[in-house]
């Protein structure tokens, strides 16, 4: 078998490859796929279960496990690794305080769908991570952090309100509408951060690409969704941290914490609700800050376990689905060298994703 990183030959696979659950020859000649054999490629892979590389797409590599934002590329690279170790080939950022489009195309990290900074009101979200603006200035700053990412723009719909002592919309709801308008007319797509239910129901309605979150979510809401083909990105593993938000504002803000808590409390039910909807549901965790990074597989559990979820529509969620999703193509002729080799089928049991045995990166073997 080649070394791991040896890019000078190309590669073969062989096994069941997922979703066509098909035994498979692939050639990964460079960067490419191909069903065609190459002459002298070496075998890296011979029996088990392919996969198209895995995603996550609500994750934050310009963002310190401290919660501060990271001081330069390296910092960005270091905390992609475990992401990749895990089998994510490639990534949504769902907004960074640190611009890196030099990582776009990095030949060792998980390709990059990335948004610019998080748009927030002034003093209406994590210090020193979003650009603060007025309603008056959201369009203009949605044009320019649309050229800051390459396809997304991260808006923050919801945050406590402290003069209420509860969520809020962060803006009113023409502003609101105008920023996913002027993202569309940027040519790129608005992912929004929402946990009440009056700011996920304005977004909604006003055309977002994908809620973050959404634990405010109605039964009627993610019917309109479903009929929309707006996603949904839970982030499971980030809501769980509800309780400890909770305990940290209830001396403060009673209401606030007790509202959390029933947010999270109800969410899985919500979640289940729009699979059950058909809404576009993809694999998230929120990595960046603190949430480790490296635990997709562990947000699929949850979309299974608590969200009823097929293991199949939880692989489509983490892979192939959510790979098309992004653009970029999976394991077909012509498709993107990335993918995963596990021992065992994870359509019997998704526990095994956390032990990928052969992880292909862009045409070079990780590991």
């Amino acid at each position: 078998m080649t070394p791991a990183g040896v890019p000078d030959r190309a590669l073969h696979v062989r096994g069941v490859v997922l979703p066509d659950d098909e035994v498979r020859d692939l050639w990964l000649d460079g960067d490419r796929v191909t069903y065609e054999p190459v002459a002298g490629a070496v075998t890296v892979a011979e029996g088990g279960f392919v996969l198209p590389g895995l995603v996550d797409a609500h994750c934050h590599i310009g963002i310190a496990p401290s919660g501060r934002p990271i001081t330069g590329l390296d910092e960005a690279r270091a905390l992609a690794v475990p992401d990749r170790e895990a089998g994510v080939l490639a990534i949504r950022d769902a907004g960074s305080p640190y611009p890196y489009p030099e990582l776009d195309d990095e030949p060792g990290l998980p390709r990059l769908a990335r948004a610019g900074r998080h748009l927030a009101p002034p003093r209406r979200y994590l210090r020193d991570i979003a650009v603060e603006v007025g309603g008056d200035e959201l369009r203009a700053a949605v044009a320019e952090q649309a050229r800051a990412g390459n396809g997304w723009v991260k808006l923050v719909g919801d945050w406590i309100d402290r003069d209420a002592g509860d969520l809020a919309p962060t803006w009113d709801s023409a502003d609101l509408v105008g920023a996913v308008e002027a993202a569309h007319a940027a040519g790129v797509r608005a992912a929004v951060h929402t946990f009440s239910e009056s700011a996920v129901e304005i977004m909604v309605r006003a055309g977002v690409d994908s809620v973050e979150h959404g634990t405010g979510l109605s039964v009627d809401l993610v019917d309109e969704m479903a009929r929309r083909g707006t996603a949904l990105v839970p982030t499971m593993i980030n809501i769980d941290t509800f309780g400890g938000i909770a305990e940290r504002a209830a001396e403060r803000f009673p209401g606030y914490a007790k509202h959390m808590l029933a947010l999270r409390d109800g969410f899985p039910e919500v979640v289940r609700a729009a699979y059950q909807a058909g809404v576009p549901i993809y694999v998230g965790t929120d990595a960046g800050g603190g949430i480790d990074h490296g635990l997709a597989a562990q947000e699929m559990l949850l979309l299974h376990e608590r969200a009823g979820m097929s293991t199949l529509d939880v692989l489509a969620a983490g892979s192939w689905g959510a790979r098309a999703w992004l653009g970029f193509p999976g394991l077909v002729e012509g498709g993107l060298a990335d993918l995963v080799v596990y021992d065992t089928d994870p359509r019997v049991d998704l526990r095994v994703l956390r032990t990928p045995r052969r992880i292909v990166l862009r045409g070079r073997v990780v590991r």
